[in-house]
């Protein structure tokens, strides 16, 4: 073999290995037979238990500052949610769900897996971030329908939410109270569609029936609700 076939060849098999390395792992979700999205599994029963130490956690969390700021309140043009004042149990759960492939996130995997945070500084990153004041400066909708999104939202989902938006963290409901307009849509399209395939199979049966205009509405009446600390 010619030594340039040589180096090219040798340069595949190790994008390959680089490949191999990088991806991301793919759990059983919302597609599987006998699924539960809150099942308990070792993993996250451990990481709920532990004590979390948040001055640790704001120094494990630089490696996220880059997508998610160094305040936790997101970039809503990119996609990235805002964090600050989330419930640990949610921000565990969301994390280690991302790590196992369950919750498919190729641009945050590399950032969370084993190699990038140790599973034990993962309760300190949700502690920091837990911890952190919720901004009022989120991307909110076009606020044209927001009538119908409240009688939505009330209807369908204060009862897991919260009526304040601040959702019930034991139950793994996160707070959508001024969270970022772009991402509440875009993740309730994606449960709706099946896409998220962590999602709340309650959750999933309840957007069934919402057309895209109605997704909207919620969303943007979601993103307008006051901080929630």
């Amino acid at each position: 073999m010619k030594p340039t076939l040589i180096f090219l060849a040798l340069a595949g098999m190790a994008g390959l290995s680089v490949a191999a390395e990088t991806a991301q792992p793919h759990a059983a979700g919302i597609e599987s037979k006998g699924y539960l999205w809150n099942k308990p599994n070792k993993t996250l029963t451990r990481a709920l238990k532990q004590k979390a130490d948040p001055e640790k956690g704001k120094i494990a969390y630089e490696e996220c500052r880059g997508c998610h700021k160094a305040d936790a309140s997101g970039r809503p043009d990119a996609g990235y949610p805002q964090l600050a004042g989330q419930h640990t149990e949610v921000l565990i759960k969301q994390m280690l769900d991302t790590r196992s492939g369950r919750r498919d996130n190729p641009r945050m995997h590399p950032f969370i897996e084993a190699d990038a945070i140790p599973t034990k500084s993962i309760p300190d990153v949700a502690a920091y971030l837990h911890g952190l004041p919720v901004p009022d400066t989120n991307l909110k909708g076009a606020g044209k329908n927001l009538e119908h999104g409240k009688a939505l939202y009330d209807k369908d989902c204060g009862n897991c939410h919260g009526a304040a938006g601040e959702g019930n963290g034991k139950e793994f409901h996160p707070k959508v109270a001024s969270q970022h307009y772009p991402y509440l849509y875009r993740e309730s399209m994606d449960v709706r569609d099946g896409i998220r395939r962590n999602a709340d199979t309650k959750m999933v049966k309840i957007l069934k029936s919402y057309s895209d205009e109605d997704i909207a509405a919620v969303s943007d009446y979601m993103s307008r609700l006051p901080p929630v600390q």
